[in-house]
């Protein structure tokens, strides 16, 4: 059996179905120490933090505080309805972590629609939903177990 050596180099037409890809926005946000990264894209609405629906977070405060960029207005409401949101989030406390995501969702949001009204309107509601809290942790000090405390002092 003869092979042809030139056979496996021949090339192949490449198919002509080109492929249309969605728009995707990633946005980081910082509170505290809770870290929040959300991911949004066309979808069908589906809103998950952490691999969980949001329907399934407890306690409702929280799931309020969260839900608070897109129950802004019926613009967002409508826009957040044929979007895929995905949140991971993780660090800090339960509170900072939902700031930390209302936040993240409020960025991407803002940078989907590309809309700065929006993000005008974001400013003069609540201003953490756009801008970062900058506070950090301040470095220890000598003559101290931390940055402002102090050892005990003993006379005996």
């Amino acid at each position: 059996m003869v092979e042809n050596k030139n056979a496996s180099k021949t090339k192949r037409k490449k198919s002509t179905i080109k492929k249309v890809k969605s728009k995707v926005v990633i946005s980081k946000s910082k509170r505290k120490r809770s870290v929040a990264r959300a991911s949004i894209k066309e979808g069908t609405g589906i809103f998950r933090i952490n691999s969980r629906l949001v329907d399934t977070i407890q306690p409702e405060f929280i799931k309020e505080e969260i839900l608070t960029p897109i129950n802004f207005s019926d613009y967002t409401k409508d826009l957040s309805s044929k979007l895929d949101i995905k949140v991971n989030v993780y660090g800090g406390g339960i509170s900072s972590q939902a700031q930390a995501c209302a936040s993240a969702i409020a960025k991407a949001i803002v940078e989907y629609s590309g809309n700065n009204e929006i993000k005008r309107e974001y400013m003069a509601y609540n201003r953490n939903l756009i801008i970062d809290d900058s506070r950090r942790v301040e470095p220890k000090k000598f003559l101290g177990p931390k940055a402002r405390a102090r050892f005990q002092t003993s006379y005996r």
